[in-house]
């Protein structure tokens, strides 16, 4: 086997292991053993575990952004929505042991942070989509920041959950998501307030 093979099945490996075991519950030796090498080749591919667990959570951020990126192609603010959510989606179906790992404990080894984090950057994004339709609705942009972020995380959340009840099916999750964060957004306050507030 190739030094370019060996690398490849050894992050092949140890991702499986990290999304059933954690960083913590993972050894290198148990990396080694699965991959039938001796721990020395771990270490002279990775420099270690935690070499290794970077480049296996940095591959799974890249994978997840790209994926959301892409499926925001064009579209009335709604169906860039419906691309968004079933992204996410999409990859928690097509890459359930990178998004456990991602979940999980991802701070460990990626530069880029923790999952909240990595969510962060997919808000970004969102906050552009929110930001042209709050214009729209007259209502003031400052405020989509805010607004991305608890879209975003309603997904994230929703799709954790998702992972393990493994119904309705994606497309059925996907439209209910869209669901409330549209049907809200569509009927938003200018000045929201709570009802409990003194004096209101």
């Amino acid at each position: 086997m190739s030094g370019a093979d060996r690398r490849e099945q050894l992050i092949d490996v140890s991702r499986s292991l990290f999304a059933q075991r954690g960083f913590d519950g993972t050894s290198v030796e148990e990396i080694a053993a699965t991959a039938l090498v001796s721990k020395p080749v771990v270490y002279e591919h990775f420099g270690g575990k935690e070499g290794l667990y970077a480049v296996v959570v940095d591959r799974e951020v890249r994978t997840l952004l790209d994926g959301i990126r892409g499926s925001l192609t064009s579209g009335h603010q709604r169906e860039l929505l419906e691309q968004a959510a079933l992204a996410l989606l999409d990859y928690i179906e097509a890459h359930t042991d990178g998004f456990r790992i991602l979940a999980r404990d991802s701070s460990l080894g990626h530069a880029g942070g923790s999952f909240a984090t990595i969510l962060n950057d997919v808000a970004t994004q969102v906050e552009g989509i929110l930001s042209a339709e709050f214009k729209r609705q007259g209502l003031e942009p400052k405020h989509a920041p805010i607004y991305a972020q608890m879209l975003v995380g309603m997904v994230a959340i929703t799709g954790q959950w998702w992972l393990d009840a493994q119904h309705p099916g994606k497309r059925e999750v996907a439209a209910h998501l869209v669901n409330l964060s549209w049907n809200g957004l569509s009927h938003l306050q200018a000045k929201p307030t709570l009802v409990t507030d003194p004096g209101r």
